[in-house]
C-alpha cells in the first residue's frame, strides 16, 4: 500500500475477484481497502494460499494492467528501505514515475496497444462466488558494498585477441581494455575510473555500455545533471544507433518521463542514462551499472529515506549479479573503500601518461611565490594569476575562471568596523544585488535601504564575500575590449568558441572550450576549504579538478589556484593524483570514526521529539550516540555511530522505533538519515 507509515511497513494479503483474475498481476497498480479507506497499492506476487487466519477483503480495482513494478526493482527497493531505515512505499514513489493514462494506451512499437483504463477494470458491485487469493510477499533483502566479497581481478589484455568494441580511448589506461571484453564476454567486472585530464568521459562511458549490449546484456547510466545527461545521450546515439536507449530525468515532464520509463519495463531499449531519477530503472538482463561523479551532491535524493544513486546502483549489482563503473576526475572516499576492500579494481593511466595530459599546475600561496609577490597572500587576483589569464588571451585562447559564490555581492559588511550586515527582521545576511543595487537580506527577501552598523552606526557598506557576476565586472575592467560571458544558476552554458574570452562560472557550471582553456583561474579557495563540513576538502579537489581539466595539456594550459601550495587538496591538484587524497581521506575518516568507514545516522527534530524516538529504539550494544549539534530551524540533531557490520541493525532499531512513534501519532515529526552527505 502507499502509505508511507513506519508501523506500516509490511505486505498485507487481498483477495483477488475472479473478474480481476487475468489482470491482476504481480507488478501492477491496485485499490484496497484499508481501515476504512480507499488507498493506492502494488500487487507484489500471487499465491494460491495466504497464511493469514482471519477474513481477507477483496481488492478494490486494478488501476492499470502495466505491470510496472517489475520484480527485481521490488527487490531493490525493499533493500533500499531497509538499508535507508526507511518505507517500502516511500521508496517505491521514487522508483516509479507516476501513470499517464494516455502514454499508456499509446500504440507499442508492434501494433498492439494497451488494455482499456481502470475504469473498465472494476469489479462488479455483487461478491464474485470464487475468487483466488493473492498474497503481496516482501523481499527482505540487505546488501550493497558494506561487506562486500572480492572482486574479480581485471584480467591482462591478451595479446592478439579480438576486440568486439574498439576500446579508443581506453587504451590509455592499462586494463581499460580489459574492462571492454570482460563487458562483452558478459562477465561482471567492477571498476573505479580515474578520468585523466580533457579526457571525453561521455565517449568512455558509451564504449562501456556498448560493450555490455554487445554482451547481451543491458545498462544503467546515473549522471549528475541535464548537461551531462545531454553529452551522454549524443556520444550513445554515436555508438549504438538511435532508438536503443532511453533518458530518464525528472525535467523531462510526466508524459515523456513515463513514456521513456514504459519503454525500459517493455524491454523495447537496452539502456537507460539519466540523472538520478534513473537508479531505480528497469533493465532487462542488467549487465552493468554506471555513474559518473559520484561526489556530486545532486546524486543524493533529497526525498526520504535520502537515498544515494551511488549506493542504490552498487545495491543492484549484488541483486543482478551486474558489472559496476564509478567514475570521475576526482574520487570519493566512497569509491576508495571499494578498492580497499578488494569489492573494485582500479583503471587508471600511468604517470607518464597523465604527466603528458595535465596542464601546467601552479599554487598562489606557496613560499617562492610570496617572495616574488607578497600582495599574493591576500590578493583576491596575485599577478601570477593575472600573468596567466593574460598571456592565454595574447595566444586568442579563452581563459575560465571559478568562482564559488554565485550573485554579485553576497556577503557584505560594515565599511568602517567590518561587522557582518545582517537584516533586523530575521538576522539573515544582507547581499547587494548589483552595483547599483538595494542590500536586501538573502533569507527572507526585505530590502534594508536605511541600513545603519548596529556596532558603529556607520552606513557605508564593503564586500565580505564576492560573487561571480562581480568577478565579471572586475575581470571585464581589467581586460578591456575581451568579450566576458558567465555561467551560473540564471544561464548555465554547455560550451564556448575557442577566441579569447573571459568565461566566469560557479562550480559546475564550467562549459567545455573548443579546444580547450589556455587558462584556469581557481579564485576564492578558501570559501570551499574552510567550509565546517566533513567533505569540505574531497569537495574542493573534486571541483578544481573537473574545471582543470578543461585546460589545455602544458605548455599551451595553465592552471592558477589561489591557495596555499602545502594544502594537501592543493597538493593531490598539482599532482593530479585523486587517488592519493581518497586514500589519505579514507584513512583519517577511519582514524576518526567517519562514515564511510562507519555507518552513521542522523536524527533531527525538535529535541523532545529526538530524546523520544531514540528512546524508543533498542540500539546495538556497540552504537555511540553523538550530540546534539544545532540543526536548522531551531531543532537539534543527533547522530548514531556502528561498525559498518552492524549497520543493518541500527537502520532496523530506527526504523522500529519510527514505526512505534507512528502508531501512536506523535505530533513533531523526525527525519531519519543514514549515511547523510552533511553531517553537522
Amino acid at each position: 500500500m502507499d502509505v508511507g507509515l513506519a508501523h506500516l511497513d509490511r505486505p498485507f494479503d487481498y483477495l483477488v475477484p475472479a473478474e480481476l483474475d487475468e489482470v491482476a498481476v504481480p507488478g501492477t497498480r491496485v485499490k484496497v481497502r484499508f481501515a476504512g479507506q480507499l488507498v493506492d497499492g502494488w500487487l507484489l506476487s500471487r499465491a494460491d494460499d495466504s497464511g493469514h487466519t482471519g477474513r481477507l477483503a477483496y481488492l478494490e480495482k486494478v488501476v492499470s494492467p502495466e505491470p510496472v513494478l517489475a520484480p527485481e526493482i521490488a527487490r531493490l527497493a525493499r533493500a533500499v528501505a531497509d538499508r535507508y531505515a526507511g518505507s517500502l512505499a516511500d521508496v517505491l514513489r521514487l522508483a516509479v514515475p507516476p501513470r499517464h493514462a494516455r502514454v499508456e494506451k499509446e500504440p507499442r512499437d508492434d501494433g498492439t496497444s494497451v488494455p482499456p483504463d481502470a475504469d473498465t477494470l472494476d469489479p462488479p458491485a455483487a461478491e464474485p462466488s470464487t475468487a483466488r487469493p493473492g498474497l503481496p510477499a516482501s523481499a527482505s533483502v540487505r546488501s550493497g558494498p558494506a561487506d562486500p566479497a572480492p572482486a574479480d581481478p581485471v584480467p591482462a589484455d591478451p595479446v592478439g585477441a579480438a576486440d568486439p568494441v574498439d576500446p579508443r580511448g581506453w587504451r590509455d589506461y592499462p586494463t581499460g581494455p580489459a574492462l571492454l571484453r570482460a563487458l562483452t564476454d558478459g562477465r561482471a567486472p567492477r571498476a573505479v575510473w580515474s578520468a585523466l585530464p580533457g579526457e571525453d568521459w561521455a565517449a568512455r562511458y558509451a564504449d562501456a555500455v556498448a560493450a555490455t549490449v554487445a554482451g547481451g546484456r543491458g545498462a544503467v547510466v546515473v549522471v549528475p545533471d541535464a548537461r551531462d545527461l545531454d553529452r551522454l545521450d549524443a556520444a550513445l546515439t554515436g555508438v549504438l544507433g538511435p532508438g536503443r536507449h532511453v533518458s530518464l530525468s525528472a525535467a523531462l515532464g510526466p508524459a515523456r518521463r513515463y513514456r521513456a520509463f514504459l519503454a525500459a519495463r517493455r524491454g523495447q531499449v537496452p539502456v537507460v542514462i539519466g540523472t538520478r531519477a534513473a537508479m531505480f530503472a528497469p533493465v532487462d538482463r542488467l549487465g552493468l551499472v554506471a555513474i559518473w561523479d559520484d561526489g556530486d551532491d545532486l546524486h543524493s535524493e533529497p526525498r526520504s529515506p535520502y537515498p544515494h544513486a551511488r549506493d542504490v546502483l552498487l545495491t543492484r549489482v549484488q541483486l543482478a549479479e551486474a558489472g559496476a563503473l564509478v567514475g570521475g576526475y576526482a574520487r570519493t572516499a566512497e569509491a576508495q573503500l571499494l578498492l580497499e576492500t578488494g569489492w573494485a579494481r582500479e583503471v587508471v593511466a600511468d604517470r607518464a601518461t597523465v604527466r603528458a595530459r595535465i596542464p601546467a599546475i601552479a599554487p598562489t600561496g606557496d613560499d617562492p611565490q610570496l617572495a616574488r609577490d607578497p600582495g599574493a597572500a591576500t590578493a583576491r587576483l596575485p599577478s601570477l594569476a593575472w600573468t596567466a589569464a593574460r598571456d592565454a588571451l595574447r595566444q586568442d585562447l579563452p581563459v575560465l575562471v571559478q568562482v564559488p559564490r554565485r550573485g554579485y555581492l553576497p556577503s557584505i559588511s560594515c565599511a568602517e568596523c567590518r561587522t557582518p550586515a545582517r537584516c533586523e527582521h530575521c538576522s539573515g545576511p544582507l547581499a547587494l544585488p548589483s552595483a547599483g543595487g538595494t542590500p536586501a537580506c538573502r533569507w527572507c527577501a526585505r530590502v534594508a535601504a536605511a541600513y545603519a552598523c548596529p556596532e558603529c552606526g556607520g552606513r557605508r557598506l564593503r564586500a565580505a564575500v564576492t560573487g561571480a557576476r562581480r568577478t565579471a565586472e572586475e575581470l571585464g575592467r581589467a581586460f578591456p575590449g575581451v568579450p566576458v560571458r558567465t555561467s551560473g544558476r540564471e544561464e548555465v552554458l554547455t560550451d564556448v568558441p575557442g577566441g579569447a574570452a573571459l568565461v566566469v562560472t560557479t562550480p559546475g557550471a564550467e562549459p567545455v572550450a573548443a579546444g580547450g582553456y589556455g587558462a584556469v583561474l581557481l579564485l576564492d579557495s578558501w570559501a570551499l576549504l574552510t567550509r565546517a563540513d566533513l567533505r569540505a576538502g574531497e569537495e574542493a579537489l573534486r571541483r578544481w579538478l573537473a574545471a582543470a581539466a578543461l585546460a589545455r595539456p602544458a605548455p599551451a594550459g595553465r592552471v592558477v589556484v589561489v591557495a596555499d601550495g602545502a594544502l594537501a587538496p592543493v597538493q593531490a591538484l598539482l599532482r593530479w593524483d585523486a587517488a592519493w587524497f581518497a586514500g589519505r581521506e579514507l584513512a583519517e575518516r577511519r582514524e576518526l570514526g567517519f562514515p564511510p568507514a562507519v555507518r552513521m545516522a542522523s536524527v533531527t527534530g525538535a529535541a523532545e521529539a529526538v530524546a523520544d524516538l531514540l528512546a524508543a529504539a533498542r540500539l546495538p550494544d556497540d552504537a555511540e550516540v553523538l550530540g546534539p549539534v544545532p540543526a536548522e530551524e531551531g531543532r537539534e540533531r543527533m547522530l548514531v555511530r556502528v561498525p559498518r557490520a552492524r549497520a543493518a541493525a541500527l537502520a532496523e532499531a530506527l526504523h522500529s522505533a519510527a514505526g512505534v512513534r507512528a502508531a501512536r501519532k506523535a505530533a513533531d515529526p523526525v527525519r531519519l538519515q543514514v549515511d547523510p552527505l552533511s553531517l553537522f
